[in-house]
C-alpha cells in the first residue's frame, strides 16, 4: 500500500498525471462557442409565411400528377384492347 503524500510535495510529473486523470473529456458537448443568428439579418432560407396559400401548392401539384398518371394508364390500356 502506498503512503499518502500531499499534492504540493509530489513531483511535477506526478502532479501532471493526477491532473490529467481528473480532467474529463467534452463528451457530447462541443467546445465551440455557439452564436445565435441575428433576427435582423435577411435570410433566404427562412420559410415564407403566406396567408393566401394554406397548402403551399405542393399538394395540388402532386394531385395533378397523380390524376395525369391515372388518365395516361387508362388511355394506354384502351389502345391495347381490340374494340
Amino acid at each position: 500500500m502506498e503512503k499518502f503524500t500531499s499534492y504540493e510535495k509530489l513531483s511535477k510529473k506526478k502532479q501532471k498525471e493526477l491532473n490529467s486523470k481528473k480532467r474529463a473529456g467534452w463528451g457530447k458537448k462541443s467546445p465551440v462557442t455557439k452564436v445565435k443568428p441575428s433576427k435582423k439579418i435577411y435570410s433566404r432560407k427562412k420559410t415564407r409565411n403566406r396567408d393566401d396559400d394554406d397548402f403551399g401548392g405542393a399538394f395540388f401539384i402532386t394531385l395533378q400528377r397523380h390524376i395525369f398518371r391515372q388518365n395516361r394508364n387508362i388511355i394506354v390500356k384502351r389502345k391495347d384492347c381490340n374494340y
